[in-house]
């Protein structure tokens, strides 16, 4: 049975199109993986400094998660489903912090086991969140970004679960 739940996280991945889709399998895994989950999060994009991936806001429902970066890596990344990873361990990483989990280590060694547990050692985003994925990505050091951009991009239906429909 743990053979097919791996093989829909990584078919999840490489047939994601968007933010949507990605936050799917995220939230599916922990909840296979933690037994925890939650609802009612928003993802907004901000030009960060290149040093920051993504942070969530303590008690809030958002996960900010750097355009600056994201550009960047989807330059450079070699296939869509490299992309995904990507988005994959940004996502499930702030997402782990979101459900409380405010220990810094405590949420890369979550983020790391539940990749390496349902994904394998050798899939990408497993590699990126054993160590960081500047590591995977070295081009990524080059960037200098210091500032803050002041515009949010509100990415609309990210959390689907959130949604009820009234007819």
């Amino acid at each position: 049975m743990k053979r097919g739940r791996d093989e829909r996280y990584k078919e999840g991945l490489r047939v994601a199109d968007d933010f949507k889709d990605v936050f799917a399998v995220v939230k599916d895994a922990v909840e296979y993986r933690f037994g925890m989950r939650r609802a009612g999060l928003n993802l907004l994009l901000q030009d960060m400094p290149s040093f920051i991936g993504a942070y969530h806001v303590l008690g809030s429902n958002s996960i900010v998660v750097n355009r600056y970066l994201l550009n960047a890596v989807k330059s450079i990344a070699r296939s869509k489903e490299e992309y995904n990873s990507y988005i994959f361990v940004v996502l499930t990483h702030e997402y782990l912090h979101s459900l409380g989990i405010v220990d810094e280590y405590k949420v890369r060694t979550m983020t790391y086991e539940l990749c390496r547990d349902l994904l394998g050692d050798e899939h990408t985003a497993t590699i990126m969140a054993k160590s960081d994925p500047i590591s995977y990505f070295p081009e990524l050091r080059r960037l200098t970004r210091l500032a803050f951009g002041r515009e949010y991009e509100l990415v609309k239906e990210f959390d689907a679960s959130n949604l009820s429909y009234i007819t």
